[in-house]
C-alpha cells in the first residue's frame, strides 16, 4: 500500500513542480527509506528500487505533458528490458533522490537511466544504484508499439536520438542476444 501513497503524492504534487522539457531534462524525485522498504538485511529491498523507478518514469510522463496522449490514445507504458547495478546500500530513514533521464531511442523504444543518489557522512554525493531500462508505449488498439517520433510529436518535440553511450550499446546488445536465445528455445 505504501507505493500507492507515493503515487498519490506524486500525482497531487505534479502541478506544483516545473514542466519537464524532454528528452533532455531529468525527473528528480526525493524519497526516504521507510521500514516497509526494507528487506531482511535492513537496507532497501532490491525490488523496491525497480518499483520506485516506475514513479520516475511516471513523473517524466506527467511533467512533460505526455500523459494526455497516453490517456487519449489508451497507450500502455511497457518496460521490456532492464539492468541494474547496486553500488551502495541505502539504510532505514536515509533520504535519497531518484533521477530519471532519457538517454536515446530507436524507432519504437526509449532507453532511460535511473540513478539513486544519496549523500555520505561528508556530504558528498553517492550513487547508490544505477539502472538502464528499455521502455515503450504500446497501442493496444493498433497492436503495435507507438513510434517514438509520434510520442515526441505529442509533446511538440522533434529531435534526433543521441548515439548510445558504450554502456547503453552493451545493454542493448545483451538484450538482443537474450531475445534471440529465447526465440530459439521456444
Amino acid at each position: 500500500m505504501n507505493l500507492w501513497f507515493r503515487l498519490l503524492w506524486l500525482l497531487l504534487t505534479t502541478a506544483f513542480r516545473p514542466r519537464l522539457s524532454l528528452p533532455g531534462e531529468a525527473s528528480v524525485l526525493p524519497f526516504r527509506v521507510w521500514p516497509h522498504d526494507l528487506d531482511t538485511s535492513l537496507h532497501m529491498n532490491n525490488g523496491r528500487y525497480w518499483t520506485l523507478m516506475d514513479l520516475g518514469r511516471t513523473d517524466l510522463m506527467l511533467r512533460s505533458g505526455l500523459w494526455r496522449a497516453v490517456l487519449k490514445h489508451r497507450w500502455v507504458p511497457v518496460v521490456n528490458a532492464g539492468k541494474i547495478r547496486f553500488r551502495r546500500e541505502v539504510r532505514l530513514f536515509r533520504p535519497f533522490r531518484l533521477e530519471t533521464t532519457i538517454l536515446c531511442w530507436s524507432e519504437s523504444w526509449l532507453v532511460m537511466q535511473h540513478r539513486i543518489l544519496t549523500t555520505g557522512r561528508d556530504g558528498a554525493e553517492i550513487v547508490a544504484a544505477v539502472a538502464l531500462v528499455r521502455a515503450a508505449l504500446y497501442d493496444k488498439a493498433g497492436r503495435a508499439y507507438v513510434p517514438v517520433v509520434r510520442l515526441l510529436a505529442e509533446i511538440g518535440v522533434t529531435a534526433e536520438s543521441p548515439e548510445p553511450a558504450p554502456e547503453v550499446a552493451a545493454f542493448l546488445a545483451a538484450e538482443e542476444a537474450m531475445r534471440q536465445a529465447g526465440a530459439a528455445s521456444g
